[in-house]
């Protein structure tokens, strides 16, 4: 009996150092298929997410087209001490921030609250009705939903400002008001996004057995105390590495929707660092491409700072983490 219990725990061990054993090239010769598959995405990630890179020390030369990257003239932090001098550097700041904390702060619980709401949803029909309707938005291009705002808020013959002269409210010119631009962008940004992100809590939720919310019920637990004990726990690690990346990325915001919301009447609180960037590198007459690629430099720097302490953060106080 010894014996056999001897060879029984021996043996995992023995096909994992037989395996172990097998060189790169006959496990890639074995696996073909699957290094295959993997040569794709890691040909994109060295072309698209490396290989750009290399462009990245022209934030610390003065970048001509003439010279090129290497034999322009090397200038050291003169274009990240220029920025921080600039009158622009804490407006820039202020609006990048407010901006991704707010929406953040706004719009992180929704897909939670409408993962936690659908799993609980006993009729499947409706069910299924609610993920179209939140789901469908994601699919719509962020121009599309921007001329959707613009005819919706239109001053004129806006469907809001119609509604609101019901009231006697006279016209409001939301998109020229600096004051609604956050609102609009987030609430919107909210709306457009909150269904397809809910999707990651729903596979989460499919984890937890039904064995332990019978068990809670025979004990008199409610839905609202089943949903605390079990399922918030269940989907934690999820929204955890989730609030990780978006803390990683408080320094960027949708770039493409804020240049399209964007207008003179409203640059006191739309301008950020993205849409400061790109009108300098590419909107400009005459291009700066030393110093916005500093400013981006600058950003995605104290993004990654940010992205490593709130793993930090997460791993020391949440117990999960990216890495």
């Amino acid at each position: 009996m010894a014996t056999e219990t001897l060879v029984r725990r021996t043996a995992p061990a023995a096909r994992a150092g037989a395996k172990n054993g097998l060189g790169l090239v006959a496990r890639m010769r074995r696996n073909w298929q699957l290094y295959a598959m993997l040569a794709v995405p890691l040909i994109w990630l060295a072309i698209f997410a490396y290989w750009p890179m290399y462009g990245a020390i022209i934030a610390f030369k003065d970048y001509n087209v003439v010279d090129g990257i290497l034999g322009s003239r090397w200038v050291g932090l003169k274009h990240f001490e220029r920025f921080a001098e600039s009158y622009q550097f804490w407006r820039l700041i202020k609006n990048t921030l407010i901006l991704h904390l707010y929406e953040l702060v706004a719009t992180f619980w929704l897909p939670i609250l409408l993962a936690l709401g659908l799993n609980m949803a006993r009729r499947r029909w409706y069910r299924r009705s609610v993920q179209l309707i939140t789901y469908a938005p994601h699919f719509i291009s962020t121009v599309v939903v921007v001329g959707l705002i613009v005819v919706i808020v239109d001053p004129n013959s806006g469907v809001l400002n119609h509604v609101l002269g019901q009231f006697g409210i006279g016209p409001i010119d939301v998109l020229s008001n600096p004051d609604y631009f956050r609102h609009l962008y987030v609430w919107s940004g909210a709306w457009q996004t909150m269904g397809f992100s809910a999707i990651i809590y729903l596979a989460a939720l499919t984890s937890v057995s039904p064995e332990l919310h019978e068990a809670a019920i025979v004990d008199g637990a409610s839905r609202l105390r089943r949903v605390w004990h079990i399922d918030l726990p269940a989907i934690r690690p999820v929204a955890v590495i989730l609030l990780i990346l978006n803390i990683g990325s408080i320094m960027s915001v949708g770039f493409e929707k804020v240049l399209l919301l964007q207008n003179t009447l409203n640059l006191q609180t739309s301008e950020v660092i993205d849409t400061y960037v790109y009108k300098l590198g590419f909107a400009s007459q005459v291009p700066q491409f030393s110093y916005a690629a500093a400013i981006g430099l600058f950003r995605s720097v104290i993004g990654l700072v940010l992205l490593v302490l709130a793993n930090t953060l997460a791993r020391k106080f949440a117990k999960s983490s990216l890495w």
